[in-house]
């Protein structure tokens, strides 16, 4: 019988409701700045994540994440739903940085390509999402996910169904 030694994780996060209220009544840049500067709550995946850092500009995003044992699959390399998850943090992001207050969005799809393994050794990874077209009802955006040399992780598109926010007045 083999042997395990225990570990265990706690994280906390603010009420999402809270920073949802923001949402829609300023731009999306302005929105993922005050996140940024900490005037405003993250939302609570970036805490069970554990993402790092963020930084915005319009029409683009970028995310950095340690890889830890807690993003781990069963072959001992960080799961491709947590890469996934980075990817799509990151191009979603992005557009939502290009929305003016009153506009949402929803991803349609994600596309992403795995092209090397992540494990804690990696060192972190930093996630640049961009914006390739923005129309009135979709966006198109890609992110990009490399190591600490550079090299590409994984790459991922993602189009972004854009719609009218019905805020109570």
């Amino acid at each position: 019988m083999t042997e395990t030694q225990e570990r265990s994780r706690t994280f906390t996060w603010s009420d999402p409701v809270a920073g949802a209220a923001h949402l829609g009544r300023r731009s999306g840049l302005d929105l993922m700045r005050a996140m940024i500067a900490g005037e405003l709550a993250a939302p609570p995946i970036t805490s069970l994540m554990d993402i790092a850092r963020m930084e915005a500009d319009e029409g683009r995003v970028v995310v950095e994440l340690l890889p830890q044992e807690f993003h781990y699959n069963p072959l001992g390399t960080v799961h491709g739903g947590v890469l996934s998850t980075l990817l799509d943090t990151a191009a979603g992001c992005a557009v939502h940085t290009t929305l003016p207050a009153g506009v949402g969005y929803t991803s349609l799809d994600l596309s992403v390509k795995f092209l090397r393994p992540v494990t804690v050794a990696s060192g972190t990874l930093r996630c640049e999402g961009t914006v390739l077209q923005r129309g009135r009802r979709t966006a198109l955006a890609e992110a990009r996910l490399t190591d600490p040399a550079n090299r590409l992780v994984a790459h991922a598109t993602s189009t972004c169904l854009l719609f009218p926010l019905n805020l109570p007045t």
